[in-house]
């Protein structure tokens, strides 16, 4: 042992307490303004369906097509991964997830749509078909046959078509509560917002609706799509988009990249829109910058290459798709919309091979960590939230099972969890 240090200050205590004063309101903003992940599960994509071609039988429908297209276009491990250049070891196990995915939960998300799928039609139809769509959400619940987020896509609060807007919203939830109240993973849908302020009408929208029926205030939380310049940047040079996620009020789940008003927006020609476009890499990039610790998470868009025809077509369809996924994910963009059955196979392959490709270096690192051996890299607590976060994600869409990942790291899913949500002092103190 050697000589024992003797410890002396110069401050007195009183200096500590009045610096911590100070900073009290700061502590608390950043609290109130940077929560963290919520914790909860994030869908790997988004189905939009419009509102009246939405039907009892949708989410089985698209697993089915789905899955006729991969028997027709791609029946075996070899002959996917063939199409996709996906290693040999992750043939089999990509193949045979992908499969067993569109037969159990072929989509994760979906969103019936009042917008630009639905378009303008009689105010008596879309009052109809508002009333069907809550009446079919709320019997998949009851039935055990809802995907684990549902919910609609109104028309956006510009002026034009405000009006209609709120009431297909008001008769949407209206029909939900009168068919038991309002279900688990109910997800809404604003588009093209263009100013905060119309975020905060929305939410004193949401507010009333919850007063007038008695419901828990914040109970409805809503996505913000961002399709529109002036959502990025407004006028005065700031982050417009940053601003909509303070005028929701905590009510914020998602920012949602609308690749194709977006990208039209800034005068992108049609052939070069697309998700990749450095306009859609500039937006996102804001998007993510924006949402960064406030709890709000940022999806991706879509691709309009739709996966139909002859196969050669179809598998062209496919690797673009699949590029496109693994792209999103590689940039943590890890929600995307499909917009076809046919983007199901390669939306699930590109998720699961990006998680089953990494699986075991993630899980080793995550290990070494969790028992603080040493290793060839130096992880922090922000690493190990990053690492269990990864694994979590995996689990949740199925591209990984917990007990692969219990062997491999002596994990629970508790201590996943523990990890992927550690306290603020625990991420600051790693830089000490």
């Amino acid at each position: 042992m050697g000589q024992q240090e003797q410890v002396a200050t110069s401050l007195a205590g009183a200096v500590s307490e009045e610096i911590s004063a100070t900073l009290a309101p700061v502590d608390a903003e950043l609290r109130r303004r940077y929560p963290g992940d919520p914790g909860t599960r994030q869908p790997v994509h988004t189905v939009y369906v419009p509102g009246d071609a939405f039907a009892a039988d949708t989410l089985r429908s698209w697993g089915d097509r789905a899955l006729a297209a991969l028997d027709e276009h791609a029946p075996d491990a070899a002959s996917f991964a063939a199409v996709l250049g996906l290693p040999e070891e992750l043939a089999e196990p990509v193949h045979s997830r992908v499969r067993a995915k569109l037969e159990r939960e072929p989509v994760e998300d979906l969103r019936v749509d009042f917008e630009d799928g639905y378009g303008p039609r009689p105010d008596a139809e879309e009052d109809a078909t508002a009333a069907r769509a809550a009446r079919l959400i709320a019997e998949a619940h009851r039935d055990g046959t809802a995907a684990p987020y549902m919910g609609i896509r109104m028309k956006c609060m510009e002026a034009a078509v405000r009006d209609r807007g709120i009431r297909t919203l008001d008769i949407f939830l209206t029909g939900l509560m009168a068919a038991g109240g309002l279900p688990e993973g109910l997800v809404l849908t604003l588009p093209k917002v263009t100013y905060a302020e119309q975020v905060t009408a929305f939410v004193r929208l949401l507010e009333a609706f919850e007063k007038a029926h008695g419901l828990d205030a914040g109970r409805l939380g809503f996505e913000i799509q961002i399709e529109t310049s002036q959502a990025i940047l407004a006028t005065d040079g700031t982050a417009t988009v940053a601003r909509m996620i303070q005028a929701a009020e905590g009510r914020a789940t998602g920012l949602h990249y609308g690749t194709f008003d977006y990208s039209a927006c800034l005068g992108v020609s049609a052939a070069d829109q697309a998700s990749d476009h450095p306009a859609a890499d500039h937006a996102k990039a804001v998007m993510q910058v924006a949402a960064a610790g406030t709890g709000v998470r940022v999806s991706d868009g879509s691709t309009n290459v739709l996966p139909v025809g002859p196969a050669a077509k179809v598998h062209d369809a496919w690797r673009l798709h699949y590029g496109l996924t693994r792209r999103a994910l590689a940039r943590a963009y890890y929600q995307g919309w499909d917009m076809h059955p046919g983007h199901l196979p390669t939306r699930y392959a590109a998720v699961f091979a990006f998680y089953r490709e990494g699986l075991e270096q993630a899980a080793a690192r995550l290990t070494r960590y969790a028992n603080r051996a040493g290793g060839d890299v130096m992880d922090e607590p922000a690493t190990a939230k990053a690492l269990s976060g990864y694994l979590l994600r995996g689990l949740d869409c199925g591209a990984l099972d917990m007990a692969e990942v219990a062997r491999l790291t002596g994990l629970t899913r508790a201590d996943l969890e523990n990890f992927a949500t550690p306290r603020r002092g625990d991420l600051t103190a790693s830089a000490q």
